[in-house]
């Protein structure tokens, strides 16, 4: 399978998780698995959440920001990974002056 992003729709997703600002993002989902694009520009975020049934690993393509892991605060920049396994929790937010870009993939287990 080949995904093609520069042919998708981007999606806004207002508060997304309790966020602030609007997630911007380019989703492929089987149905089991998300596969994403995604933007957060300066000051936006994505809210807290668990992981309950899947994990998620972001490699960040862009920009500079903050992951929140577990309660702790982590400094991320282009070329980072975070993975987030399953029943852990995450947040991530753009501190950075620029637009926060990232490949994300979320798989069930």
């Amino acid at each position: 399978m080949i995904i093609n992003f520069d042919n998708m729709s981007e999606t806004h997703n207002l508060n997304f998780k309790g966020g602030e600002q609007t997630f911007h993002v380019k989703t492929e989902n089987d149905g089991i698995n998300k596969i994403m694009l995604g933007r957060l520009e300066p000051g936006a975020s994505i809210g807290l959440h668990t992981h309950f049934n899947d994990s998620e690993i972001i490699y960040f393509i862009e920009g500079s920001g903050t992951v929140l892991f577990d309660g702790e605060k982590l400094p991320i920049r282009a070329g980072q990974s975070h993975y987030c396994p399953k029943g852990h929790d995450h947040s991530l937010i753009n501190t950075g002056s620029s637009d926060l870009r990232f490949f994300a993939t979320v798989v069930q287990q």
